[in-house]
């Protein structure tokens, strides 16, 4: 069975910017019931203890669309705690500083992030991602991911489904992705998955599915890279 992965820092880690009430109902609400329903799914789909990068693409292929709609939300969120961090935003260093210059430099980088997910319509995710034409904004809908995306290869995302923000900025999507650009991405794990990307260090991976069901979940970590 897939567990739900524990928050890699306290409820209240990201404040004033995501709150501690955000995050109990976004992660012990929503990712919790995207995981049960994943376990429950799988098991009827005959995809049990697959890696659910397996079961995401898998469901994907079959065209089940409520096994890829709640394996890809379970898939996404442990993504979007990683690229997250207390006290995150600022200047990104090394190869990703460099490769940001393709968009001409941080403050452009976040001007068509910003406007990517503004303008994206109804619930999704606003993704940075890199591939054969280096870094990419993107958004994608409901809970398509880059797992299916031929060639792409994420570095950092944000949930753009209003539960993400709501408790917080009502309805002004625009005011959340500036404050989390600027104060809570992880510029460090984004730094990992493109060392990852180019074949240095591993990228992440969802935990392994576990047999003991009330055991907690670890935090997920960086494994193997995915395609």
């Amino acid at each position: 069975m897939f567990v739900l992965p524990e928050l890699p820092y306290g409820y209240d880690a990201l404040a004033p910017y995501l709150s501690s009430d955000t995050l109990h109902t976004h992660h012990d609400k929503h990712h919790k019931a995207y995981v049960e329903k994943t376990n429950e799914l799988a098991a009827k789909a005959g995809l049990s203890g697959r890696p659910l990068e397996d079961v995401v693409r898998e469901a994907h292929r079959q065209g089940d669309k409520k096994l890829f709609n709640n394996a890809a939300q379970a898939w996404n969120h442990a993504f979007f705690w990683l690229s997250m961090r207390p006290a995150g935003g600022g200047q990104p260093g090394g190869d990703l500083a460099a490769a940001i210059q393709h968009f001409g430099g941080l403050q452009a980088l976040k001007d068509a992030f910003v406007e990517e997910g503004v303008g994206h319509f109804a619930s999704g995710w606003a993704w940075l991602v890199t591939g054969s034409e280096g870094l990419k904004v993107i958004s994608t809908h409901d809970a398509e991911d880059t797992l299916v995306r031929e060639g792409l290869f994420p570095l950092l995302v944000c949930d753009l489904w209003e539960h993400a923000y709501y408790l917080d900025y009502k309805n002004d999507r625009k005011a959340f992705l500036q404050r989390w650009f600027e104060n809570v991405a992880n510029w460090d794990f984004a730094a990992a998955q493109l060392a990852a990307a180019n074949g240095q260090g591993q990228a992440f991976r969802y935990p392994q599915p576990s047999s003991d069901s009330d055991r907690g979940a670890p935090t997920p970590q960086p494994t193997q890279p995915h395609a």
